[in-house]
């Protein structure tokens, strides 16, 4: 049995254009119906979302029968969580709040085995090695892991650079949302200043020979930060698309709800 190849990797280092959606309703019909519909790659979103590291796995493996690259974005770049989502067959990970070159570069070796690295020998647990039964498992798993870095605050802003230099990231994404609260801008990821400077580090991140990706959920800002190089776009959230489905149809019937509008917007 050989490894499977990390399509998304090579999709990265070829810098091809790519279009994704956020799951983050635990569910493992609902990653089926993400994972069918046409999109290069789906995000599990360990974040914000409700999932542990069971639910994860589950939500891989539902995926796995659709020809869809699986992310997964852990709570946070912790170490140990990480080796287990590698373990459980994960082969790419969209790390949140990276702030530093320093902080690259860990994540970088926590996705390698030793000498390179400091990830963990357990295959004989892992979904990842089918158990011992992947040959040459060792010898070809760093090569297929995928590491793509989240800068999503004034002080990731002010390191990209650094950051950048780091061999071992596939790729950087931006986090609007995060970016404008840390900007004095809660709530508002597509003021012109947080537009301005996403599609400033967007820029940067195709200059420095990266793929670069931001989550853009309209079409004007789909264009604008393809435009800035964004080659790695999240086009919606499953949850959002749910809530926004049902309220327009249930509007159509009582129009009064229609007065009851939310200020809270992404």
């Amino acid at each position: 049995m050989e490894l499977k190849k990390n399509a998304l990797k090579d999709s990265l280092k070829k810098h091809a254009q790519s279009y994704g959606i956020w799951n983050g309703i635990n569910d493992s019909y609902a990653a089926e119906i993400a994972a069918g519909a046409g999109f290069d790659w789906v995000l599990i979103d360990g974040e914000h979302g409700t999932f542990n590291l069971q639910d994860i796995i589950v939500q891989a493996q539902a995926m796995s029968a659709y020809p869809v690259s699986i992310v997964v974005r852990p709570p946070s770049g912790d170490e140990v969580f990480i080796k287990r989502l590698l373990d459980g067959g994960i082969q790419s990970l969209l790390i949140p709040m990276v702030e530093s070159k320093e902080q690259a570069e860990k994540l970088v070796q926590a996705m390698r085995y030793p000498p390179a690295g400091i990830r963990g020998v357990g295959t004989a647990l892992a979904r990842a090695a089918q158990w011992n039964r992947v040959n040459n498992y060792f010898q070809n798993a760093d090569g297929e892991m995928c590491l793509i870095v989240q800068v999503e605050s004034q002080k990731g802003y002010e390191a990209l650079d650094e950051i950048l230099e780091v061999e071992g990231v596939d790729g950087v994404f931006l986090g609007p949302a995060d970016l404008a609260a840390s900007m004095g801008y809660l709530g508002q990821p597509s003021h012109e200043e947080v537009v301005a400077k996403v599609k400033d580090a967007l820029k940067r991140i195709r200059a420095a020979g990266k793929s670069a990706g931001t989550l853009a959920v309209t079409d004007a800002l789909v264009k604008t930060y393809s435009e800035a190089g964004a080659n790695f776009i999240g086009l919606a959230v499953d949850n959002l698309l749910l809530a926004k489905a049902t309220r327009a149809l249930v509007e159509k019937y009582k129009p009064s709800l229609k007065k009851d509008l939310s200020n809270t917007q992404y």
